[in-house]
């Protein structure tokens, strides 16, 4: 590999998706390409892009071709693997292989690491070992990084841990209260969602200034996955989200926190195997579950009207938003600012409306219009507690990270 090469590669895979940004080291992280192969395993799973210097949006037509500056193609991806094979084979096409001098990558479940790693066959092995935990996420990403690996085997990868954000949890709120045993064999609350976290903490200091937001702050990253974190002198001090980023709030397609005894209960009455319980309980559950219609908020607050289980679906995902502020402000001892970010806090004015509804008493008040507006801040001039509306990258936290590391 060519260590003279000034571009650093993000990659953020999902569940049933991937997520890249490649960046130019040559000037402050500027942003070259970007995309994302959705719908992996389905029929219509596309990559979608966008070649930043042209300065246009993708998402056009599928015919368009990899010269072009943006554009759709459909992708033939059973699984995560066929996805990854034709990402990689299409980024090495394009002039002459990006040009890579490393690569970042989101790894979502890293147990007690509180900083990036380079990954090597050490830590490789380690993932593996504990990819039951997130049985949704980290089998993918391991072999994403594998895929790169066999691409270039002289390629620099980073792991960049979701959880390292949440390390230093205090003690009484990583536990879980179960028999000792299960805490020394690793099961606690770990926490995700990290690289969006500290990514928002930065923009909130950079906004607020670094007063608010080494003060008391909850930050609500609310999308099809969804969490919360308290923040108290930029360290956090608790979230929903626990062992894996199924617990905690109702989310698009997982239940979030659900008592032992309805699991007891579902595994005895439809005698399911733990495989098919943890499709239940992450893929046909959450707002899918409860509205019978869809994971998607748009959607669902679009029929709400009109049909009962999709109002029931938004009442109790905004309801249990709201404890969690409540919750939080109390483990704070008061609340300086609430920061929403994540596809529904950055973009649903009436998703926030209703989650700040009744929260004055937490010196909570918002700005209608600016609320309307999507801006940074949506809070009143009289609002004890500033409330913002604040675009997450993880992307290129990735690549901050990668570089830090590295020193490249």
């Amino acid at each position: 590999m060519d260590q003279g090469n000034k571009n650093i590669l993000s990659i953020n895979g999902g569940s049933s998706s991937i997520k890249f940004s490649l960046y130019d080291m040559q000037g402050s992280l500027d942003l070259r390409l970007t995309g994302k192969i959705e719908r992996i395993g389905r029929a219509d799973a596309a990559l979608t892009f966008t070649d930043t210097s042209f300065g246009q949006q993708g998402g056009v037509a599928s015919g368009q071709q990899e010269g072009m500056p943006s554009g759709q193609l459909p992708v033939r991806a059973p699984g995560m693997r066929e996805a990854a094979d034709f990402l990689l084979d299409w980024l090495w096409q394009r002039d002459g292989g990006m040009q890579l001098s490393a690569v970042g990558h989101r790894i979502v479940h890293g147990l007690g690491h509180r900083e990036p790693a380079i990954i090597d066959e050490n830590l490789l092995a380690e993932l593996q070992r504990i990819s039951g935990y997130d049985p949704d996420h980290l089998p993918g990403e391991i072999e994403l990084v594998r895929l790169f690996g066999r691409h270039d085997p002289g390629l620099r990868q980073v792991a960049c841990f979701d959880t390292a954000f949440h390390a230093n949890l205090p003690r009484v709120a990583r536990l879980l209260p179960l028999p000792r045993r299960y805490d020394q064999a690793g099961l606690q609350r770990y926490g995700f969602h990290g690289l969006s976290y500290s990514y928002i903490l930065g923009e909130l200091t950079r906004i607020a200034g670094p007063a608010v937001a080494g003060g008391s702050v909850i930050m609500a990253h609310l999308g099809s996955g969804a969490s919360l974190a308290a923040v108290k002198r930029g360290c956090s001090i608790d979230t929903t989200m626990g062992f894996t980023p199924t617990g905690g709030i109702v989310m698009g397609t997982r239940t979030g926190d659900l008592d032992p005894g309805a699991a007891w209960w579902i595994l005895q009455k439809e005698g399911l195997t733990a495989s098919q319980f943890s499709d239940l309980v992450n893929h046909q559950s959450g707002l899918l579950g409860v509205s019978g219609i869809s994971s998607d908020m748009q959607e669902l607050l679009a029929r709400e009207s009109g049909e009962v289980a999709a109002a029931e679906a938004v009442a109790l995902f905004c309801y249990q938003v709201k404890k969690s502020i409540g919750a939080f402000s109390a483990a704070l001892g008061g609340l300086d600012a609430l920061v929403f970010t994540g596809g529904i806090g950055e973009k649903s004015s009436m998703i926030r409306s209703r989650i700040c509804a009744g929260l004055g008493y937490l010196g909570i008040e918002l700005e209608p219009r600016a609320n309307e507006k999507n801006e940074l801040l949506i809070s009143a001039a009289g609002s004890r507690a500033g409330v913002y509306a604040i675009p997450t990258d993880e992307e290129i936290m990735i690549a901050r990270e990668t570089i830090k590391l590295l020193n490249v």
